[in-house]
Formats: structure tokens, C-alpha cells, sequence
């Protein structure tokens, strides 16, 4: 035997026992936060490298931990400096305060559908749903299933499943990722009506084409895009002449009007003018949790609820009391992020720029999830070299920024403002050294 061959079998005999690398108290402690079959992945992992030569016997037990995830789950918290507000890539709508202690307290065993008061089986999500009713008093009942999508199919498939949705074919949209109005309704069994052409329909159109076969009328709002120009659509007050009934997706989950976004449909008006059922998402402008919210009328919501398909669509706990917090704490991240005051995202963005001898450049906001297409958030962001994007997001803490005609953006807009010092950090460890 060489004496390379017994230099490297020393080493291997060297290698940290199993037991005895799972016996270190930070590993322990990493055991029972993470996982014993994560930590002793590391572990083995490590000693594997060991017994390649790639590193030291003595370096096994750090290697282990530097392969450890610092969270027990694989999502990274991300500061969105992006300036748009709802953004889908991020996860929609940042829970507030209110939502995130709702949703510790609703972690454990709860009264969801419990009476503590006579010890019987109660309606589930209660408080939410009387929440819900009271934030929309135009609404007879309501309903949550788990997102906008799975209320429009519920609504559709409770009312028309077998029969014809008339739709105009101007709201025939694409709600991301592929997914097309025209196949969410064909999954329900429902047949298409499309009425009116891309830029004008009329009531005439509608009342055409209703009969014995209708199963409801559908108005869609097409929220990521705008038709302008040779233009008419038919109001909810004008369908609910014809006498079916009139399902309106809103989408973004507006409960009241919002100056901020005056051509964005909210719950109460869709109500008030004529709609039956308002279905809409609860991540996006409601600033909550993923959702599906149903509003409407008394005897039709009892309808869905009723439907077999809405058991397979029912929310768990922790979305039911985030939903509630939300509604009745209404203070939420969405809405603050969506009017924060220009001239103070000016005074923040140019105390960071000033401390990294940097420049503010105007910049324009949106507010996202297929939302208020047309508006514009005036803002302000720090301008920094391209590259500076690519280290901000691989970073601790990632920072996602804009990077527009060169140069990486970072807008302040929804950045609480207790983060600036955090992400003034990232970007002096994103920033080429200077000579």
C-alpha cells in the first residue's frame, strides 16, 4: 500500500460519525426547527465531499451547516422595489398586521365550525362571512372559496351548468398564464352565448340572445387591458331588465369606490346597479389572502353554498380569519402602498440616493394583478447601474427592483419605510467596488 492510499484512508477514518454530527447542539436545534431528514441531507452530504478529498475531515461539520436553508420553507421573503403594487410574481397582496396575527392565532385548534356557547357543530367561517356582509350591506349573503377564479366557476356552474352564459365577446379575456375565459366556463358544463362583437355590444345583443336556455347573463370587467376609441358596452342596470340572472366578475376585489380608481369596479355599486352575484378575488385591491369572494343575493348564494362543487372550493382556517382581519382592520399594506404620498417617496428616495451618492429619477407605479390598467402611480426611484439587479435579487434579503432602458430602478413605493435602512445595505453590497 502507497503511502497516499494510507494518508487518504486516515483522513476517511477521520470523517465525523452520523451520531455524533446530529449530536451538535446547533444541529439539534436545526433538527427541530427544519427537519431531522433536512439536516442529516446536510450531514451526509458533507461527509460525502469529505470522502471525495474536497474537503477536510475537521470542515464537515461546518459544511453541514452551511447547506442548511435558513427557513423551513423554500419561499424567500422578497422587498418589492419594484413599484407595482399587486404584484402576481410576489404574491399578490402582502398580509397586514391585523391578517398575520389572525393567522397565528388560527394555527392551533379553533372554533371554525364549532359553538363554544351550546357545544353544537356551527356555519362554518361565521365571522368572516358576517364580516364580509357588513363591509357590503347591498348584499344579501356571501360566500369565500379559495380564488376568483373558482367563484366565477361556481356562480356558473350553480346557474347554468347544461345551459347557455351569455357573454359579450369583448370580455372574452385571458386571465394569465394561459388560462382563457371560454375553456374556465366550458369546464363547468355551461355553453357560451357570446353576443356583440370585440369593441361594441348592446343591450339588443343581450336580449337577443336570451331564452329558454339561458342559464345566467355574464359581464366580465377586463381589467388588464382597455379597449378605447369606436367603443359601447351595456350597463348592469340595463341587464338586469332582461330577467336572468347577472353574474359580474370584478376581479380586483374592490368592496367600495376608490377615487384612486375611478373606472375600477367595486362590490357595492356592481350591487347596486343591478348584478345578482359579484364575484371577485380577495388578494388583490382587498389587500387579504388568496380568495374567491361571492356577494349577492340571498337565495342564489344559498344556491352556490348549496352546490356540490363548492365543498371541493371551501377555504381552510388560517384564509377565513386572514379574510376577516382584513375586512374589519381595513388598514392594509395595498391600500397604504396605493396612496402613499408622492412628495414623501421623493424625500425618501433622495435621502438614499444622497447616502449612496446616487441620483432619484421620476418614475411611473402600477397597480398590478390585472388591475386599474390606466392608472399611473407618480413616483420616485434610485437609479443605480444594471447590474446592480442581478446581485440585489440573488442577495440577503432579496430586493427585486425594476430594470428599465439600462439601469436598475429601485422604487421605494411598497418598501415599508422601516426598511430603508435594510435596503440601503443591499444595494451598498450590490454596488461594483470603486477604485
Amino acid at each position: 500500500m502507497s503511502d497516499r492510499e494510507v494518508t487518504t484512508d486516515d483522513a476517511r477514518r477521520r470523517i465525523p460519525r452520523t451520531d455524533t454530527l446530529l449530536a451538535l447542539p446547533d444541529l439539534v436545534e436545526a433538527a427541530a426547527r427544519l427537519g431531522a431528514g433536512t439536516v442529516r441531507a446536510a450531514v451526509t452530504g458533507a461527509q460525502q465531499l469529505a470522502r471525495e478529498g474536497r474537503i477536510g475531515p475537521d470542515d464537515v461539520a461546518q459544511a453541514a451547516r452551511a447547506v442548511l436553508p435558513r427557513r423551513p420553507t423554500s419561499l424567500r421573503p422578497v422587498v418589492n422595489a419594484t413599484g407595482v403594487v399587486v404584484h402576481t410574481n410576489l404574491g399578490r397582496a402582502p398580509m397586514s398586521p391585523a391578517a398575520l396575527e389572525a393567522l397565528t392565532a388560527a394555527a392551533g385548534y379553533v372554533d371554525v365550525e364549532y359553538d363554544v356557547e351550546t357545544g353544537a357543530r356551527a356555519r362554518r367561517g361565521r365571522g368572516a362571512l358576517g364580516a364580509l356582509r357588513a363591509a357590503v350591506p347591498d348584499a344579501g349573503d356571501a360566500l369565500i372559496v379559495n380564488n376568483g377564479a373558482a367563484a366565477l366557476v361556481l356562480a356558473t356552474t350553480a346557474l347554468a351548468a347544461g345551459r347557455e352564459v351569455v357573454v359579450s365577446r369583448g370580455e372574452m379575456v385571458e386571465i394569465g398564464d394561459g388560462f382563457r375565459l371560454p375553456d374556465l366556463i366550458a369546464s363547468t358544463g355551461a355553453r357560451l352565448r357570446e353576443v356583440g362583437t370585440t369593441n361594441r355590444t348592446t343591450v339588443a345583443d343581450y336580449a337577443w340572445a336570451l331564452g329558454p336556455q339561458t342559464g345566467c347573463v355574464l359581464k366580465v370587467h377586463p381589467s388588464n387591458f382597455r379597449i378605447e376609441g369606436f367603443t359601447s358596452s351595456v350597463s348592469l342596470s340595463e341587464l338586469r331588465t332582461l330577467g336572468a340572472p347577472v353574474v359580474m366578475d370584478i376581479g380586483s376585489g374592490l368592496l367600495h369606490p376608490d377615487p384612486l380608481l375611478p373606472d375600477e369596479p367595486d362590490a357595492t355599486t356592481a350591487l347596486r346597479e343591478g348584478a345578482t352575484v359579484v364575484t371577485a378575488s380577495g388578494d388583490k385591491l382587498l389587500g387579504g389572502p388568496q380568495a374567491g369572494l361571492v356577494l349577492g343575493e340571498a337565495t342564489v348564494v344559498e344556491q352556490l353554498r348549496r352546490h356540490p362543487l363548492a365543498r371541493a372550493l371551501r377555504v381552510d382556517k388560517l384564509t377565513l380569519a386572514a379574510i376577516e382581519a382584513t375586512i374589519r382592520h381595513p388598514r392594509t399594506p395595498v391600500g397604504a402602498y396605493l396612496h402613499a404620498d408622492p412628495a414623501e417617496l421623493r424625500r425618501r428616495a433622495e435621502r438614499l440616493a444622497q447616502s449612496l451618492g446616487r441620483e432619484v429619477v421620476e418614475v411611473v407605479g402600477r397597480v398590478g394583478g390585472g388591475g386599474a390598467p390606466g392608472v399611473e402611480l407618480p413616483g420616485w426611484a434610485v437609479e443605480l447601474p444594471e447590474a446592480c439587479a442581478e446581485r440585489l435579487r440573488r442577495g440577503e434579503p432579496t430586493v427585486v427592483a425594476r430594470v428599465d432602458r439600462g439601469h436598475c430602478l429601485v422604487d421605494l413605493r411598497c418598501v415599508p419605510p422601516e426598511d430603508d435602512a435594510l435596503v440601503e445595505a443591499a444595494i451598498r453590497r450590490s454596488l461594483p467596488a470603486r477604485g
